[in-house]
């Protein structure tokens, strides 16, 4: 898929308010308070700004934290990684690989197989269920 770019005005006449705020400047929600963090259906969660599919539910977990997480991405290249040196600490930033909204962090503190805990805003999201 090709790089998607749009001006902010752009995004912000397509995304709500918390969601540009997320997606497009780095904004966090707060925990127990995005949607999905609790899902247990099963689907395709995607990126709320371009559509591109991100994670599938099947790698999803509680983690106990309040938000989505996931231990892999659905394809290797769907998601990107930046260096996020922000609030006083050393973390790894995760972005839509199609149109770099911001999605949340990932750590290594999550399971196996992969040990990676994918801490994704679920306001980034979109959920389709599989029928």
């Amino acid at each position: 898929m090709s790089k998607i770019t749009k001006t902010d005005q752009e995004w912000q006449e397509q995304l709500t308010p918390e969601q540009y705020n997320v997606t497009r400047q780095a904004g966090t929600e707060r925990a127990f308070t995005g949607p999905y963090w609790d899902n247990k259906d099963k689907g395709t969660y995607s990126c709320i700004c371009c559509g591109t599919p991100l994670f599938d539910s099947e790698t999803k977990y509680d983690s106990g934290t309040g938000w989505p997480s996931f231990y892999q991405p659905i394809t290797e290249g769907a998601v990107g990684e930046r260096e996020d040196n922000s609030l006083f600490s050393r973390r790894t930033e995760i972005i839509c690989a199609t149109c770099d909204a911001h999605l949340g962090h990932v750590f290594t503190d999550g399971p196996q197989p992969t040990g990676l805990r994918y801490c994704m805003n679920g306001t980034a999201l979109n959920f389709t269920a599989e029928e």
